[in-house]
């Protein structure tokens, strides 16, 4: 395994006992691991601050934000349009829902033509019956004079 590799150095964890002897090795490679040791170590700290840096930090939110602005604006038109299309059906419900509203309180106004109407019928009918009669006989009979018709009251 290599710590370090650039593809020119390449740093090898030393070891401290040969494999089959178990010889340690001299003190120059103790003292180089060390040294290799505070390099790597140094390396990695700097890596580390570096990577977690305020200004990279934003510049990966205004990355993030350039990737994603574009959907978030099509799905608020696509909101707003839903917003518009549902207004419309609120506004156009709510207008049958008065017109509904006005037809039941209408009731009245044609209980009061259905009157009037049957009232006309039975005039007709009694002005037929009274020609009918008065072709039938020789003297013509005076017709009384008609009563105006009361409409019914609508005071309930």
């Amino acid at each position: 395994m290599f710590i370090f590799d650039n593809g020119l150095t390449r740093f090898k964890p030393l070891q401290l006992f040969h494999c089959r002897s178990f010889t340690v090795y001299k003190m120059e490679d103790q003292e180089m691991q060390l040294k290799v040791k505070r390099v790597t170590d140094k390396f990695t700290e700097n890596m580390y601050v570096l990577a977690n840096e305020p200004s990279v930090a934003l510049y990966r939110l205004q990355e993030h934000v350039r990737r994603s602005l574009p959907e978030l604006v099509q799905h608020k038109t696509d909101m707003q349009s839903w917003e518009e299309q549902s207004q419309g059906a609120i506004y156009t419900v709510e207008y049958a829902c008065s017109a509904v509203k006005s037809m039941t309180n209408s009731s009245l106004y044609f209980k009061s033509i259905d009157g009037l109407l049957r009232q006309a019928i039975s005039m007709k009918e009694q002005i037929s019956t009274s020609q009918g009669r008065s072709a039938h006989e020789v003297t013509p009979s005076p017709i009384p004079p008609a009563t105006p018709p009361h409409p019914p009251s609508t005071s309930s």
